[in-house]
């Protein structure tokens, strides 16, 4: 609809226009403030150039008017460009909000070790990662999901170590002095009895075993954590492994060529080239591959692949890697604009509004799995979806269990919900509504007709500007809207139901389209009315 009215304006004004939406909807359905940009060009005021611009214009199928104020041109769509574009959405559902770009993309996202289960901050990038791989998908772009696994390194020989403590102090009731840094949970309980059951006692208390250990059950976290990403509707298309990468080291580091330099028994690459705060390690003394060696390998192999464009989502701790790994793509000979990074920020959680108390499964953080039971998969993905990844989230967990209007996604599902059950009610036929002619409506019709047939314009806003969270904000309004017109109009047994039945439909089509890009199925049966 707006990319309708934008292409007209295009090829009318040979520029491109800006279209926004007007606060007050009496002066129309978009504006634009063209005039303003043409002022200086054109040696005029904005608004003889709007007056002039807007009296150009003929008589049209798609605006019922086009006026000028205050130096903005407004633009109210006709009657028949809206019955039109209603018709071709009810007779086309699975096309409506697709778009037709063709980038390849390859989205890299969660990335977490394998040495745990999901934490709730892990399953804030994981739902962003997956709501922003669903539009760009909608949109018709080539994406591939990606999961890097950090399998290398001394996380991994912490994990060796910590299932060694967890099984000889409780499961064979030994008393072992602790160190500082180890991980816990009850997942290490459970991996300790699979260990103890498949190779025996031996690998568990033997240290000269530990890496053998620590290998097989990095294999097993990974079960979990895919287990817990399937549990809240995400997949992924691929997983590379950082421990894959390194028979590749020397290759790579021949093409970083001046880049890399020795010094101190090092070698460093030169990221203050590329505005980072200093140098930075890749191999160590012992000749030991560090952290950002591995991601400059896995980088290579990304740009390697040939993609348009990529994205990765790290988590907020992450901010520091930006320039040094942008900086090792530019000496790898590939171009680092092309390298997208977006931060996910912290998770705090609420139990009628005390802290969300940690459970002895999850040792020191909230497991997203927990959350999921306590919650569901749904109320997780839409709260963690419904504000800027960038920011810091916090909410109550109490909150989203309730079947009230205060929350959101409950909110959102009942209108979808009512939607169904008023269809149930009716006893004209699928026919008749559907061959209904959406004009002659009155100003809320009109209003809700419009902002339902605004999901296009939405969902590609959501994924250009990366800020999915446009899309739940504008379903808890376009519920808002549905609810206060099913409170204030007749429907069943009045003239205008056909009308008015095809309007619901729309509504509920732009719910359950929306409510599906981000992982959420409508629902269909109504809590309580």
């Amino acid at each position: 609809m707006k990319q309708r009215v934008q292409t007209l304006l295009r090829e009318k004004f040979e520029r491109d226009v800006v279209l926004e939406k007007p606060k007050d909807r009496s002066f129309g359905h978009f504006a634009t403030p063209i005039a303003f940009s043409l002022a200086k060009e054109l040696r005029k005021s904005p608004m003889v150039i709007a007056e002039e611009l807007a009296s150009s214009f003929n008589e049209s199928d798609v605006f019922e008017s086009v006026d000028s104020l205050k130096g903005y041109i407004n633009f109210k769509l006709s009657e028949n460009f809206l019955n039109e574009y209603a018709s071709y959405v009810i007779e086309n559902p699975a096309d409506f909000a697709k778009g037709k770009h063709k980038e390849k993309i390859l989205l890299e996202f969660v990335s977490a070790n394998p040495t745990g289960p999901l934490h709730i901050g892990h399953a804030r990038g994981a739902v962003y990662g997956d709501t922003l791989l669903r539009l760009g998908r909608h949109l018709g772009y080539d994406i591939t999901a990606e999961y890097y696994v950090n399998d290398a390194g001394n996380q991994i020989d912490l994990l060796g170590l910590s299932l060694q403590l967890e099984a000889q102090n409780t499961l064979f009731d030994m008393s072992v002095e602790l160190p500082e840094k180890y991980y816990r949970g009850e997942y290490l309980t459970d991996l300790s009895k699979i260990a103890n059951s498949e190779f025996g006692k031996d690998i568990l208390l033997d240290s000269t075993r530990q890496k053998e250990l620590a290998l097989w059950a990095k294999d097993r976290v990974m079960e979990l954590v895919v287990s817990d990403l399937k549990d809240a509707n995400i997949e992924f298309d691929t997983f590379v492994k950082e421990s894959s990468l390194y028979s590749d080291w020397d290759r790579v580091m021949a093409k970083m060529g001046d880049g890399i330099y020795e010094q101190d028994e090092k070698k460093w690459i030169k990221s203050t080239q590329f505005d980072d705060d200093n140098d930075r390690v890749v191999v160590r003394e012992d000749g030991r591959p560090t952290y950002l060696a591995g991601d400059i390998v896995y980088h290579n192999k990304k740009y390697e692949q040939g993609f348009d464009h990529y994205i990765n989502i790290w988590g907020a701790d992450h901010h520091g890697y930006i320039a040094r790994v942008k900086a090792a793509i530019e000496f790898l000979g590939y171009d680092s604009k092309k390298l997208e990074i977006q931060l996910s920020q912290m998770v705090s959680l609420l139990k009628d509004g005390e802290p969300f108390k940690m459970s002895k499964r999850s040792g020191n953080v909230i497991l997203m799995s927990e959350i999921i039971e306590e919650i569901g998969s749904d109320a997780l993905r839409f709260i963690f979806a419904s504000k800027k990844c960038d920011t810091p989230l916090e909410f109550d967990v109490e909150e989203l269990k309730k079947e009230d209007n205060s929350n959101p996604i409950y909110y959102i599902q009942y209108a979808h919900a009512r939607i169904k059950t008023v269809h149930k009610k009716s006893e004209k036929s699928e026919k008749e509504i559907s061959d209904a002619k959406l004009i002659n409506l009155n100003a809320d019709a009109d209003a809700l007709l419009f902002d339902a047939l605004l999901l296009p314009e939405i969902v590609e806003d959501a994924f250009n500007s990366r800020q999915v969270q446009k899309l739940p904000e504008y379903l808890k309004t376009l519920s808002a809207s549905l609810h206060k017109f099913y409170y204030d109009h007749r429907i069943i047994g009045e003239e205008n139901e056909t009308k008015y039945l095809k309007l619901l439909n729309i509504v509920a089509l732009s719910l359950k389209t929306g409510l599906g890009l981000l992982g959420i199925e409508a629902k269909d049966s109504v809590y309580k009315d």
